[in-house]
């Protein structure tokens, strides 16, 4: 290379430096500090925080976009608007989109969606999660129509890798109109309260059109999504400890599905006696608890990771360790609403079995269900179709499956539950267990009516019957002896018997019938 050679290259490597140098500022310090002045952080802190030290890899930081008119020519920022690329957490790749609300507020355009595209590809062409890290003002409205398509491409995307690699979607500002529908297509959906928001139409359109008045955290905010709506898994007060979480989650998740979680030495004893259990769950099926306790006593540790906590509230959905192996928990809370089954908990616990069973993670399923939600609402609102969204999420499911009875298992709601008739591979129950058609209550009224009607002393009747279906139909090794349940179980060998099982069904195989796929009461 000659002297003149070597100067041009000198020269342009420093114009390199400094052109990269200037891209974490951004065009403009000013919008930096009204970001930080919001609570926020700028899309390079956000991936710094969520990926390992000094991994991350940007892609195209130097693209910018093509369009003209509307004063566009004369602003075209260098990452028009996202930062894309790959790092690593806990040392596995993980390929991440965050958008930079200081340049055109986040909105969407053709580049920026082409990017977002590129590394959507990229992380289902490898096998890896894909986190999106999301702040912006929706379509770039003076590109029009390309702005949509480019929405477009990435909900192709989102529904092409479903099932395939992990989805998380990170919501830390505003996300209107079309933009919601992404997250809705990923796996889990991260809040933080205050600023973050979703919505499909705004708080002035919704005034515009039914007259209601709202503010922007009352239509969309992370608390109304977390507990109303089920939109939100999970809320955090703050960014730094919410991409702590999403680190934590992905380290319990495989890259792909296929491949197994991440498996860990575990030195809290397979074979630990969980005699606490007895004195945690009442023998009186009338009697609460906290179904959580039960989960904490029996997990490693007594560590576990809970889904959609504040939403449906009468069904846990929790990803776990047993013997260092990750399992998916699907439990009745008897703490909220007695633990029975509405839609919503039916819908809840059926994403949460469909997202374990696409990513080869085991189920272990803990009944205590009094039944199904009664009520002209809950007919009229669909209870029937969307209850019957866990039965199918259950039946097509082909990781390992353990079912166990604690306490009482009546009617539909038994056989939802995981039953062995449904596909469970064990099902094991405790001798306080009661699966029955209904209480013995219920049924005695049912079944002995009018002998209670014309009897002399009525209440003493019902008393006996009572009595006597619960002795002949309700006895704990009644579904023992036809097979039913393959083992009553001293409720100290719970964990024992729940990580024996898993190891058993380790190299579990099914095959489905061949088909395009199913058709889901969706």
């Amino acid at each position: 290379m000659s002297a003149t050679e070597t100067g041009v290259l000198t020269e342009r490597l420093a114009e390199l430096r400094e052109l990269k140098g200037s891209l974490r500022a951004g065009p403009d310090p000013a919008a930096t500090e009204r970001q930080h002045a919001k609570g926020k952080l700028t899309a390079h802190e956000r991936i710094e925080l969520l990926l390992d030290d000094g991994s991350f890899t940007e892609i195209e930081p130097l693209r910018r976009h093509r369009a003209t008119g509307f004063g566009l020519e004369q602003r075209r920022p260098h990452s028009d608007g996202v930062i894309t690329g790959w790092g690593t957490v806990h040392g596995r790749t993980v390929f991440v989109y965050a958008h930079d609300f200081r340049i055109f507020g986040g909105a969407l355009g053709e580049a920026h969606a082409e990017k977002i595209h590129k590394v959507m590809d990229l992380a289902e062409r490898t096998g890896a999660p894909l986190v999106s890290l999301n702040d912006g003002a929706g379509a770039r409205i003076q590109e029009g129509v390309t702005a949509l398509a480019g929405y477009g491409g990435i909900f192709r995307r989102n529904t092409r890798c479903s099932g395939a690699i992990p989805q998380i979607s990170v919501m830390l500002g505003p996300c209107a109109g079309g933009a919601a529908y992404s997250p809705a297509l990923t796996d889990f959906v991260f809040m933080v309260r205050g600023t973050s928001q979703m919505f499909i139409t705004g708080p002035d359109v919704v005034q515009t059109v039914t007259g209601e008045q709202v503010t922007q955290d009352g239509l969309g905010g992370a608390d109304v999504h977390a507990s109303t709506s089920g939109v939100a898994a999970f809320v955090h007060d703050d960014e730094e400890h919410c991409l702590e979480e999403v680190r934590y989650l992905l380290s319990l998740l495989p890259s792909n599905n296929r491949e197994l979680a991440p498996e860990l030495a575990c030195d809290d004893p397979a074979d630990r006696s969980t005699e606490s259990l007895v004195d945690l769950v009442p023998l009186d099926p009338g009697r609460s608890y906290d179904m959580r306790a039960v989960i904490e006593e029996v997990v490693d540790h007594g560590e576990y990771f809970e889904v959609s906590e504040s939403w449906a509230t009468n069904v846990l959905c929790v990803l776990a360790r047993l013997g260092g192996r990750v399992v998916g928990i699907v439990a009745n809370q008897p703490a909220s609403l007695a633990g029975v089954l509405d839609i919503e908990a039916s819908e809840k616990a059926a994403r949460f079995v469909q997202f374990c069973d696409a990513f080869n993670i085991p189920l272990v399923t803990l009944v205590d269900v009094p039944g199904f939600l009664p009520g002209v609402g809950q007919e009229h609102d669909g209870i029937i179709r969307r209850g019957a969204k866990l039965l199918y999420a259950y039946c097509n499911a082909t990781v390992p499956r353990i079912s166990l009875i604690l306490r009482k298992a009546y009617g539909g709601a038994y056989i939802v539950m995981d039953s062995r008739s449904i596909g469970a591979d064990v099902s094991l129950a405790w001798p306080s267990n009661e699966i029955a058609v209904m209480g013995a209550e219920g049924a005695a009224n049912v079944i002995f009516r009018r002998e209670i009607a014309a009897s002399d002393d009525p209440e003493t009747v019902r008393a006996q019957r009572i009595k006597e279906y619960r002795s002949e139909l309700m006895s704990p090794y009644y579904a023992a002896e036809r097979g039913l349940v393959d083992d009553v179980i001293d409720p100290a060998e719970t964990r024992s018997a729940l990580i024996g099982a898993l190891e058993m069904l380790r190299t579990k195989h099914v095959d489905l019938p061949s088909r395009k796929h199913g058709n889901p009461p969706v």
